[in-house]
């Protein structure tokens, strides 16, 4: 499993906050087997010293920020409307694109979940947390996540999965919740 998450540079306020509690979180991640990599267009010495800034000291083990080649240094939300504040302001900017961006890949190297951000909203890393939690459960039990799951909380039954079939893999049991429209199509289970 791996994160992808992009900066649009180095130093910004926003981002350091992101990065200081991904920093934090990295042990989580990398007991759920994932990888994290922040992207920014900076260099490798910039990257170093925005890291002390974060809190890690150093770039290594769990959580690596690495900088775009040459060739890409843009960010993939920027607009010309940013560009040109860039270049007219003297302050430090909140950040140098509209947008950031979260990128969770499967072991098979497919894309399962991206989140666009906007530049003055911080990433949830606790809720990326929790969604990683999610893809990997649903990813090998046939079991869905619902509203407002938490890890431990009940889980609900795949629709595809015949009744029979879902009381022999769930011997926890299955239940229904009960509906408005006298429906049962709502199917629970304990978390396997």
């Amino acid at each position: 499993w791996g994160i992808l998450f992009s900066h649009p540079r180095d130093f910004t306020p926003v981002c350091t906050t992101e990065l200081g509690r991904a920093a934090k979180l990295a042990p989580e991640f990398s007991k759920r087997n994932v990888k994290m990599i922040a992207l920014s267009i900076d260099s490798v010495q910039d990257h170093l010293s925005w890291s002390k800034v974060w809190g890690r000291g150093e770039v290594r083990g769990e959580l690596v920020l690495l900088p775009c080649s040459e060739g890409q240094r843009k960010s993939p939300c920027r607009t010309e409307h940013a560009a040109q504040l860039d270049k007219t302001s003297s302050a430090q900017p909140l950040t140098l694109s509209p947008c950031a961006q979260v990128f969770i890949f499967g072991p098979d190297k497919k894309l399962k979940l991206s989140i666009l951000y906007p530049a003055t909203t911080g990433r949830n890393f606790d809720e990326i947390l929790r969604v990683v939690d999610s893809l990997q459960l649903t990813a090998y039990k046939k079991v869905a996540t619902p509203v407002d799951w938490k890890p431990g909380d009940s889980v609900m039954v795949v629709p595809t999965l015949p009744d029979e079939e879902a009381k022999k893999l769930f011997p926890k049991g299955v239940f229904t919740k009960d509906l408005p429209s006298g429906k049962k199509y709502l199917r629970y289970t304990p978390q396997p």
